[in-house]
């Protein structure tokens, strides 16, 4: 990843699933951080899982962690960093498994994350502030967001009632965009995660779970999108790849 972060033109870079406390973070991202990169982290209470965090080339005038609801506190699922009169937020939905506890967790994020959600753009547009949530959401919203969608009908992110849910967050009435989607609206993918099994990765046989969520004025500056894919297997340092967007 630091090599990647040296090239990058970003501004502003979500992270998610770092495993890290706070510490562990700072030393493994060190040379990014001595060379001005500033870091703001939401560390997970359980060790070696979740955690987010958000590097940005400008201090935060602010950071919140957390979505309002005391079981997801300290999970390390979510972080927002205020920069002027934009908010960037770093999301890690949590994955699931159906008829597991893991599922029924994911559903009461979700449940909890979606009104946040509906508040916070509510607050932001009246303070005429932009807002952009960017992470894994481990939800492939259609048909074109996941290859083999056939086969995975009924498996946790891809299940019609989480689908449901996207489609609500992104409603016609909604004050939210997926970006990426909108810059691309009939192309399969642009695929951003693939299992480390098999040759998924090979044959392209990709999720689109990774996307950034923009309130209106902000969706409409909207530049460009890439899918940051590695050129060959042994090339990945991770099995998502970043989503880099571009706003005017």
């Amino acid at each position: 990843m630091l090599p990647w972060l040296e090239a990058t033109e970003a501004d502003v870079i979500c992270l998610q699933e770092t495993r890290a406390n706070d510490g562990e973070l700072t030393k493994a991202l060190a040379p990014a951080l001595d060379s001005g990169w500033h870091l703001a982290s939401a560390e997970p209470s359980m060790k070696g899982r979740n955690g987010v965090a958000i590097l940005s080339r400008t201090a935060p005038d602010a950071v919140r962690v957390g979505i309002g609801a005391e079981e997801f506190a300290e999970s390390g699922r979510y972080i927002e960093a205020d920069f002027s009169d934009v908010t960037v937020a770093s999301l890690y939905l949590p994955s699931g498994e159906v008829g597991t506890e893991r599922q029924d967790e994911k559903e009461r994020f979700m449940a909890v994350f979606a009104k946040y959600l509906a508040r916070t753009a509510t607050s932001a547009i009246a303070e005429d502030r932009d807002v952009l949530v960017c992470g894994d959401w481990n939800i492939a919203p259609t048909e074109l967001d996941i290859k083999a969608w056939k086969t995975n009908r009924k498996k946790s992110g891809f299940l019609p009632e989480e689908r449901e849910w996207v489609a609500a967050l992104l409603a016609p009435t909604s004050p939210w965009t997926d970006v990426v989607r909108e810059l691309n609206p009939e192309v399969e993918g642009p695929y951003s995660w693939w299992s480390y099994r098999g040759k998924a990765f090979d044959n392209d046989a990709g999720w689109r779970i990774d996307y950034q969520l923009a309130t209106p004025s902000l969706a409409e500056r909207t530049k460009d999108a890439v899918t940051e894919r590695a050129e060959a297997y042994d090339q990945r340092w991770s099995d998502h790849a970043p989503v880099t967007v571009r706003y005017r």
